[in-house]
């Protein structure tokens, strides 16, 4: 008995045919599995009822593995939300620590500033302390005083005589017991000092203005020539030696270390602000 290949539309599909079918069918169930990936929670349960959708997720899920690539559970949006959250978590972390640091680099500049501050007022300070204790070693190096403390003229400068030789007095005399303590008048330097003559033991002294003051009849000497002297320094005892008549300080200011040079002692005194 012979058969014959049916025809029309019931004829049986070709190879290519076959093939077309399957790949759309792929195409489908893998279109599906995404969907279903995606899907709300809700969604996601409905696919229990539908074979289609169900198979889609498998098969999206096999070609994900076959791929290599990472296997997701069909969680929905609840896995995006997830990794959102623990991004912003992080990126908030992140912030915060930038602040943190922000805020220490900022104290330790205030209290850099601070302590840069303070550190330069106590170099201002430092340095304002200087320039007053030299102030006042100026001061007392340029000042002047008597040449016996609370002492007083007795005789004054050119009165006459015949108790000197070139006829008038060349200084003053101060009152001074016998072993008065006589001082340098202001600050300078030893230029003579030992047996004067007539003036007895005496001391000369170059002034730092360059003038020069003579003290006579001394009792003893207490310093040295080259040795230098401030303003009040003790050199020497008032005393009765040489030529005179009885115990007193026989006080001469000079231009000069030379005899006859000399000037009006209480003026200059005075000038150098010493009251008599």
């Amino acid at each position: 008995m012979a058969f014959t290949r049916a025809t029309g539309k019931h004829r049986a599909p070709g190879r290519l045919s076959r093939r077309s079918v399957q790949v759309a069918g792929i195409a489908a169930l893998a279109t599906a599995g995404v969907v279903g990936a995606t899907a709300s929670p809700a969604h996601a349960a409905g696919t229990q009822d539908s074979p289609a959708l169900a198979a889609g997720t498998q098969a999206s899920t096999v070609l994900a593995a076959e791929s290599g690539g990472p296997v997701a559970e069909a969680t929905g949006l609840s896995q995006v939300t997830a990794i959102g959250s623990s991004l912003a978590v992080q990126i908030d972390a992140q912030a915060r620590a930038q602040r943190h640091q922000a805020d220490l680099a900022a104290k330790a500049k205030a209290a850099a500033e601070v302590k840069a501050k303070a550190k330069a007022r106590a170099e201002e300070a430092r340095q304002a302390e200087a320039r007053a204790a030299r102030a006042a070693e100026r001061a007392r190096l340029n000042a002047f005083r008597l040449p016996v403390a609370g002492s007083y003229v007795t005789t004054g400068y050119q009165s006459g005589g015949s108790l000197w030789s070139s006829g008038s007095h060349s200084g003053v005399d101060f009152r001074a017991a016998s072993g008065s303590t006589v001082v340098a008048v202001g600050a300078g330097t030893v230029v003579e000092a030992g047996w004067g003559g007539a003036y007895g033991n005496n001391i000369v002294i170059r002034m730092t203005d360059g003038t020069y003051t003579q003290y006579g009849h001394l009792s003893s000497i207490d310093v040295q020539v080259g040795q230098g002297v401030t303003p009040g320094a003790r050199i020497g005892l008032s005393g009765s030696t040489g030529n005179s008549t009885g115990p007193h300080l026989h006080f001469e200011a000079r231009t000069s270390p030379r005899y006859g040079s000399d000037m009006d002692p209480v003026a200059y005194l005075r000038s150098h602000g010493v009251r008599l």
